[in-house]
């Protein structure tokens, strides 16, 4: 058996706020991994930044490694654990910026990073597009990334699950009214790939928007070991911060894809139109 701890959490970061955030962060992983020997840590996309700052994303903007990128693998070092998380990046030419989630690694290093492929409405005006989809070899296990809208797209799900990933850390800043596209989509990434889903999803408001949370840990047969659905204030009803836990088995991944034969049952040449421009 190949068993880890992940803990996925949801929190509310400050809009243009980067230091509050991340010693809210700091504050998340040190609480966490006080209280259990655990694996892996999961935040939300845009965590550092919150999700409505248009043009000030500019100012958020950081290359990686740099200093964010730094201070969590001071901090995944510290408590020996893997930690993923969102945040904006630029590459050496300032204007050129990206909607990105980083892992970093017990032994304090950067081990991966993303861009989101799959921008939604104002997101295309702050951000360029990713086109990469790695797999990211951990002592751990095989780690694939997405980005909230990235969800939608069974295509990276499914395109992760045929390079190895066995778990995907799935951070997000989905809406409330979406929140059943939410649920529905995680547990089917989970069923079709036959791999572990560890979904982090914001909560709280930023100018407009209202974010629906109901974090969770879901594995290959759909189950759901974890969950943050019922984590609401009880005087507003509102999704509200906090973290939830689940031991699995990664074992479980190969066994269920043996069982079901669901990737190698696969047609590929029947599936042209997939790859077609609409």
């Amino acid at each position: 058996m190949r068993e880890i701890t992940i803990a996925t959490v949801q929190m509310k970061p400050a809009l243009g706020e980067s230091e509050d955030n991340l010693v809210k962060m700091s504050d998340f992983v040190s609480k966490i991994a006080s209280q259990q020997k655990v694996d892996l840590i999961v935040f939300p996309e845009l965590a550092t930044s919150g999700y409505e700052l248009g043009v000030r994303f500019t100012e958020q903007a950081q290359r990686v490694p740099g200093p964010t990128v730094n201070l969590l693998a001071q901090r995944a070092a510290e408590f020996g654990v893997y930690i993923a998380f969102g945040l904006v990046t630029k590459e050496k030419v300032e204007s050129i910026l990206f909607n990105s989630a980083v892992l970093v690694g017990p032994d304090g290093e950067m081990l991966g990073s993303y861009n989101k492929i799959h921008l939604r409405g104002e997101e295309r005006m702050a951000f360029r597009e990713g086109f990469r989809l790695p797999v990211i070899e951990t002592e751990i296990g095989q780690l694939g990334l997405l980005l909230g809208w990235d969800l939608a797209f069974p295509e990276v799900a499914r395109s992760l699950a045929l390079e190895g990933a066995e778990l995907l850390c799935t951070l997000a800043n989905w809406e409330t009214t979406q929140i059943e596209e939410w649920r529905t989509y995680v547990r089917a990434r989970a069923f079709e790939n036959a791999l572990y889903m560890a979904a982090a999803n914001r909560v709280g408001e930023d100018v407009t928007l209202n974010f629906g949370g109901e974090s969770m840990i879901v594995g290959p047969r759909g189950k759901v070991f974890a969950s943050l659905a019922d984590e609401k204030d009880p005087e507003s009803g509102q999704p509200r911060e906090g973290y939830c836990v689940a031991r699995v088995d990664l074992d479980e991944v190969r066994k269920c894809r043996e069982e079901n034969q669901t990737l190698q049952a696969r047609q590929p040449t029947a599936y042209r139109a997939i790859v077609k421009r609409y």
